[in-house]
């Protein structure tokens, strides 16, 4: 039986985000809101955790996971980020994309895209997913809360509660998200590509 945590979205308890950070640092794998919708994630160095939550999801071990990070200067330590890609970055966070970029040699090979060694890099913009990640003073691992034979992500606390409690550790109730995902834009070649369109406007691929 997993636990649940009613953690305010504006004003979140410290007591509850040192507990939720516990749990991650223990094994523990965690619902958690973001500023486009639920997700689903786990230390990074957890290997058991991530294979947990490919069977929840049941995806195989091509999935590609995101790291979400607190700020610029840990998206640098995970992704190699050029000076125009910067820029960009400083522009669009915090808010709801994924960036794909090259992995540097701190991201485990298991997280990495198989052919190309990139890595999803997030920084939601998000009260809850902020203090936790400051708590936890590292990037979290996760992916879109996304249920087998579903095409969107969940979006009601009590509904997760409902079917994931016996597989997960820790449901954090931020209030009702968005069903969107984030808009994914892959950074590898000279200039953007929108991989997927989500939450994120994409006006500023005009501009770039």
């Amino acid at each position: 039986m997993s636990q649940y945590f009613q953690i305010h979205p504006e004003n979140p308890q410290v007591r509850l985000i040192r507990q939720a950070v516990t749990i991650i640092r223990d094994g523990g794998v965690v619902v958690f809101p973001t500023d486009s919708s639920y997700a689903i994630g786990c230390h990074l160095g957890d290997k058991s955790a991530m294979e947990r939550i490919q069977r929840i999801r049941r995806v195989d071990n091509k999935h590609n996971f995101t790291l979400v990070c607190r700020d610029l200067s840990e998206i640098s330590v995970y992704a190699q980020v050029d000076n125009i890609n910067y820029r960009l970055l400083k522009s669009l966070t915090p808010g709801p994309y994924t960036f794909i970029f090259p992995a540097t040699r701190e991201v485990p090979r298991r997280l990495q895209n198989p052919k190309r060694k990139t890595i999803g890099i997030r920084l939601p913009d998000h009260i809850v997913t902020q203090a936790l990640l400051q708590e936890l003073n590292e990037p979290l691992m996760s992916s879109t809360l996304i249920l087998p034979g579903e095409d969107l992500p969940m979006v009601d606390p009590y509904q997760i509660r409902l079917s994931l409690e016996h597989q997960v550790d820790l449901i954090i109730d931020g209030g009702f998200c968005g069903h969107e995902p984030t808009t994914v834009v892959d950074l590898m070649a000279e200039r953007p590509v929108i991989l997927r369109q989500g939450k994120g406007s994409i006006d500023w691929l005009v501009e770039h």
